[in-house]
């Protein structure tokens, strides 16, 4: 290979995004063979031998990835201790720790059971695919409808590892995923590492991740949710991208990339129903950063082959999920990879291939809403429909009385964020650096932008002295993708939680980096001290002193937490779940709030007459119908609605018929009554009509037509059990 034609080639395309293509092969070839003699020649000069630089990294990527692993292992072991000075687990029965997991959990637990109960795996697969024994009168697809891949996964390994004798069920599970959280935080220290080139700013990404635990994950509020199962995966998949799109990579470490970004992606869609919205997102930040040149095309498109494969393996192995057929996603890389084509085809230097990258972003944006539009046309899907008109509410695009799409509204997690979110942040020192970091790497990114526009080439090799952080494909790729998440994060609280834990890393690098500290001084032209020497000391100067502030104010805090012995019992519920086990029948079906029916469920066994579930058109419907046991209606209209649904027994809250809710109009009994028209708003005053008073209220009077239809068979302090009347006396 003669290599002073190839430097002339590469120069003379360097005015386009085309050069960008052409590195790919290099790193496999060109820069593996010359990299090796550029250090040889560099440690030379320093006096270095070739075996004491070897001994030197081969020290450092070792005490680094300790420095990881034990990190995870430490934050694993500070959930379980956690946990159990929270909910005493040790010390509680089976049903007083099943009482923990609320709402949706409780699901995916009593599954999880129910796999473990099964004669063998085949069969509990199979019951799980045609289950009956949940919901009355509606067989459903269990492991499709509520993405039981994390439980099948759990009880083959519970099962397979021989763990019935040596751990109970429910600490292997909770195990499981508290051992994922570990697995988050090592992939986050190690993200940060690559980036930063120390693990300094891996230490300091989980200090700060741990300190604000309460905005970084929602493990303390519900451990089977599908994002704890699912995150760490993705967390995996973030890492290995970042060291993909590293420049100069040896063949081996970019294969070993590849894999692994394979592997997390296809592992993450497969966890979490809403996973593929996230990687949509991610796609966007890599289709910015190949639209303005700043990566190496091919790399991009590779993992947008990524993307392919793990939807269609996903749709396969998902029962034929159409949810990902009609994704943006999917529409989104076909709209690159047809742009993409059209560009390979068209001949450069003409006047068309000049026309189509200057409209490249605005050809690829709308090919993929075509696209979209055409699927959705012609795939019949339901799954995400309430999620489209719950968008265009919250947009203020549309305006509904629906119950379901208001009590959404209503949800804190999907509210925009609170101060105290900000002030949380801001307390731990990671907001004000973050905004920092974010704006040093934003003020350079945009000046590789202009320079590429006025076709100036990208530098092979970033050195330490050009003070050009922006030009580090993988910086940009974050600085793009934490400003996506950041939007979504500022619309609906609940996205804090895939946004903080990357604001930690994107901080930490920044202030670990002397990149970033010398292209801060590079625009400040400091010539009193040497930049080069001042960026090296702050960067290890600032870490530390945040390190050492850090664990001053709230190390005492976390290990107050570890030894205060809190209290969870809820006696109330205990009796409600230990009555139900002795006296209902065995075929009896509940209905009640679709968060007590999950309790119930796991906790008994019986069957329920809904879910909280938000997926399922006729769930939601069936929690709509099933609430108005907390409105303003007729014993005979609300006995015709259960008995619709087989209920033999109603469970009635008091805790929702007499909440005292926070938000007035965001109360269950509120959003019915507006939903039924029982309330007239005009001119900010409230006018409530119906000729029956609240049903919720009316029976406990035990007076008719209610005691015709209800028989009043249980109750405690929380909690009314009523037998639904199958025969029906008018006697007064």
């Amino acid at each position: 290979v003669d290599f002073s034609e190839c430097d002339f080639v590469l120069k003379k395309m360097s005015s386009g995004a085309g050069d960008l293509r052409q590195r790919k092969k290099q790193n496999c070839t060109e820069s593996g063979k010359m990299a090796p003699e550029e250090r040889n020649k560099e440690n030379s000069k320093l006096g270095r031998s070739p075996k004491y630089m070897l001994i030197q990294r081969f020290a450092k990527l070792f005490f680094g990835c300790l420095a990881a692993v034990t990190s995870g292992m430490m934050y694993a072991v500070y959930l379980s201790t956690y946990h159990e000075r929270k909910f005493w687990f040790s010390s509680r029965q089976e049903l007083e720790r099943e009482i923990t997991f609320q709402g949706d959990s409780a699901i995916y637990y009593s599954f999880y059971k129910e796999l473990l109960k099964a004669p063998s795996f085949e069969r509990g697969v199979y019951e799980l695919t045609h289950n009956n024994k949940t919901v009355s009168l509606k067989t459903i697809n269990a492991v499709q409808q509520m993405t039981l891949y994390p439980e099948l996964i759990a009880s083959v390994l519970y099962q397979a590892s021989g763990s019935e004798e040596v751990i109970e069920p429910v600490y292997f599970y909770i195990g499981i995923v508290f051992g994922l959280q570990g697995i988050y935080v090592t992939a986050l220290f190690v993200t940060s590492w690559v980036m930063s080139g120390t693990w300094l700013a891996g230490m300091l990404t989980v200090a700060w991740f741990i300190i604000n635990r309460t905005d970084t994950t929602r493990i303390d509020y519900s451990i089977p949710s599908r994002e704890n199962w699912a995150l760490p995966y993705f967390a995996c998949q973030v890492a290995a991208l970042t060291g993909y799109l590293k420049k100069n990579l040896n063949c081996s470490a970019e294969k070993f990339c590849y894999l692994l970004v394979n592997a997390s992606t296809y592992t993450f869609m497969m966890m979490w129903e809403y996973s593929h919205y996230l990687l949509f997102v991610q796609a966007v930040s890599l289709f910015l950063l190949d639209s303005f040149a700043l990566a190496q095309t091919e790399k991009v498109h590779e993992v947008y082959k990524i993307y392919l494969f793990s939807l269609f393996l996903g749709y396969l192995l998902q029962f034929e999920n159409s949810a990902l057929l009609v994704s943006p996603l999917l529409s989104l890389v076909a709209a690159l990879m047809l742009s993409k084509c059209l560009q390979m085809n068209m001949k450069k230097s003409t006047f068309m291939s000049r026309l189509l990258k200057i409209m490249y972003i605005y050809l690829v944006l709308t090919v993929a809403v075509t696209l979209n539009f055409l699927l959705k046309m012609f795939i019949p899907h339901k799954e995400n429909e309430h999620l489209l008109k719950f968008i265009e509410v919250k947009l203020g695009l549309n305006t509904t009385k629906n119950f379901t799409m208001n009590w959404l509204l209503c949800q804190e997690s999907l509210q925009a964020p609170s101060q105290d979110f900000f002030l949380r942040l801001t307390q731990s020192s990671l907001l004000p650096f973050y905004i920092l970091v974010l704006i040093i790497c934003l003020f350079s990114v945009t000046q590789v932008i202009f320079r590429r526009i006025c076709g100036e080439p990208l530098k092979e090799t970033v050195k330490l002295e050009d003070g050009r952080i922006g030009e580090r494909p993988e910086i940009v790729y974050h600085v793009i993708h934490t400003i996506l998440l950041g939007c979504l994060a500022m619309c609906l609280e609940g996205m804090k939680y895939l946004w903080t834990p990357y604001v930690c890393m994107l901080a930490a690098f920044g202030v670990c980096s002397p990149e970033l500290w010398m292209t801060l001084f590079k625009w400040l032209r400091l010539k009193a001290v040497h930049p080069i020497l001042l960026a090296l000391i702050l960067s290890m100067a600032v870490p530390t002193i945040i390190g050492f502030s850090l664990w001053k104010e709230f190390f005492p805090r976390i290990m107050t937490e570890l030894t205060e012995l809190q209290e969870f019992y809820d006696p109330d519920t205990v009796e409600l779940m230990t009555w139900i086990k002795r006296q209902a029948p065995v075929a009896a079906v509940f209905a009640g709030s679709p968060q007590l029916m999950g309790v119930i469920k796991l906790c008994t066994g019986w069957m329920v007459s809904s879910l909280p579930l938000y997926n399922d058109d006729d769930l939601l419907k069936r929690n709509e119908n099933i609430y108005q046991i907390y409105s303003k209606r007729s014993a005979e209209d609300i006995y015709k609605i259960l008995t619709s649904y087989k209920a033999n027994f109603l469970v009635i809250e008091d805790s929702i018929c007499n909440e005292v809710g926070p938000v007035r109009g965001c109360r269950v009994k509120d959003l019915l009554d507006i939903a039924n028209g029982h309330v007239v708003c005009e001119e900010g005053d409230n006018y409530a009509y119906s000729k029956y008073g609240r049903f919720c209220h009316e029976i406990k009077m035990n007076y008719s037509p209610y005691v015709n239809y209800f028989t009043r068979v249980y109750w405690n302090r929380s909690y009314f059990v009523y037998r639904i009347n199958t025969v029906i006396s008018f006697q007064s």
